[in-house]
């Protein structure tokens, strides 16, 4: 594991690589508005894909390595993504633009522009909580790449029956919330959420190219 500081024009970011030791692919993603990469499916996914040759960058946006609590708005969260862009790339291999929540909408917004070889959306916002009509359907559907979506059952800013049909996989996680946490009630353990998590990702990464 190694840590990189990366100027951008919204500031510095920061990348934590996992490398694979025989990479074929790179997983950039970065965290939502209201947490940092020690989210547990960042986490999780940094652990497990790297033995299945994909290195992982976790990228944190300029405002979290400022120490803010706020994000930025979704335009400076792009400029922030765009910045880091050439280091995730630098290695030459095809790069899955990815993110949870906020960082889910940024991936999506940028991938063509940006040539990402497909998206990887965690928790993606569908809508505010409470709101279904102040949809974001249009920026998923929008990705332009080949994208896979793993959303909570009980996720408040969208449960996978409210998404619309569209060009991309879905994979649904049972009883989870935003952050994928699964009540103790459930059929699923915590461990058993998390893994259905990496191998949805570790199936698809796999079918890539």
């Amino acid at each position: 594991m190694t840590t990189e500081i990366i100027g951008t024009d919204a500031g510095d970011a920061r990348i934590t690589w996992h490398p694979a030791k025989k990479a074929r692919l790179v997983l950039a993603v970065s965290h939502g508005a209201g947490g940092g990469i020690e989210a547990r499916d960042l986490q999780a996914l940094a652990r497990t894909l790297p033995d299945h040759g994909v290195s992982v960058a976790l990228v944190e946006q300029p405002w979290r390595v400022a120490g803010k609590k706020v994000a930025s708005s979704p335009k400076t969260l792009d400029v922030g993504w765009r910045g880091i862009w050439p280091a995730v790339a630098g290695p030459g291999l095809p790069v899955i633009s990815g993110g949870r929540s906020a960082g889910a909408r940024v991936a999506c917004r940028t991938a063509v522009e940006l040539g990402a070889a497909a998206v990887l959306a965690l928790s993606f916002p569908l809508h505010p909580p409470g709101r279904p009509e102040k949809s974001r359907a249009d920026e998923l559907l929008g990705s332009g790449v080949p994208t896979l979506v793993v959303q909570g059952g009980n996720d408040p800013f969208g449960k996978p029956e409210e998404f619309p049909d569209g060009a991309y996989e879905l994979v649904e996680v049972a009883y989870g919330d935003h952050g994928f946490a699964v009540p103790k009630k459930a059929d699923l353990t915590q461990e058993q959420a998390v893994t259905l998590i990496t191998d949805a990702v570790v199936k698809w990464a796999g079918s890539l190219g």
